[in-house]
């Protein structure tokens, strides 16, 4: 069995007191000359990236957890979380990535002898290593959850994202547990959240089991490229 964990990290100390639930307001409100007030997203559609962010970002930087309530629109929090948000969309490339993916089958196909791999080869032989390594390196990893099927753009708000600390691999039947912070799971539950499959025949849909609170299955999995921030002590 090999097991790795980030040492000190665990959703219900590390995570943060509130979920990623929000009431319809604007993600940010910009001051246009000539337009005035300008409102931008919509808060309702979930915050998931910047909420992942930047419990890695308080964790990297040897802070204490946070303790704050759910912050309101336009407080230096909410602010924090929306700039991580956008960061963890690494704009324009991350979303395309999203929806890439969103375009990609299960299982690997072929044609005329060109094989275009599927969810299941990108995630066992291609994600997986990268998520591995970072939390072998000690560091919580950020994560992308590809739920969808769908060619239709509007779809991409189903996708997800939460915080990988630990594994469980099983080398004998190549059965793997990821361990993930879950910012739709309450406090008192975050420990328990976790995705589970079976990495050994990438070539084909590989189903992968999980209670991360989403109302979708979960096609793929991949690692999202995060820089750190320190957050202001605000």
């Amino acid at each position: 069995m090999g097991t790795g964990a980030v040492r000190g990290f665990s959703p219900c100390e590390n995570g943060l007191a509130f979920t990623n639930s929000w009431p319809h307001q604007p993600n940010i409100v910009l001051d246009v000359p000539g337009l005035g007030k300008l409102p931008l997203g919509d808060a309702s559609n979930g915050l998931c990236g910047g909420m992942v962010f930047l419990v890695r970002d308080v964790f990297d930087a040897g802070l204490p957890p946070l303790t704050a309530p759910r912050p309101s629109q336009g407080t230096p929090l909410f602010d924090y979380i929306v700039k991580r948000l956008f960061d963890s969309f690494e704009l324009p490339i991350g979303v395309l990535r999203y929806y890439n993916w969103m375009n990609t089958s299960d299982d690997d196909v072929g044609l005329w002898g060109v094989v275009r791999r599927g969810e299941a080869w990108k995630t066992v032989r291609e994600e997986w290593p990268k998520i591995r390594a970072t939390i072998d390196g000690g560091h919580p990893a950020p994560i992308g959850l590809v739920t969808v099927h769908s060619l239709d753009p509007h779809q991409l708000g189903r996708n997800h994202q939460v915080l990988a600390y630990k594994y469980d691999l099983d080398d004998a039947t190549d059965k793997l547990r990821l361990s993930v912070y879950d910012p739709n799971t309450r406090r008192d539950d975050a420990d328990d959240v976790t995705l589970e499959l079976d990495l050994s025949t990438p070539t084909e849909a590989t189903a992968i089991k999980h209670n991360v609170n989403i109302g979708d299955p979960v096609r793929g999995v991949f690692a999202v490229d995060y820089e750190h921030r320190t957050p202001p002590a605000a």
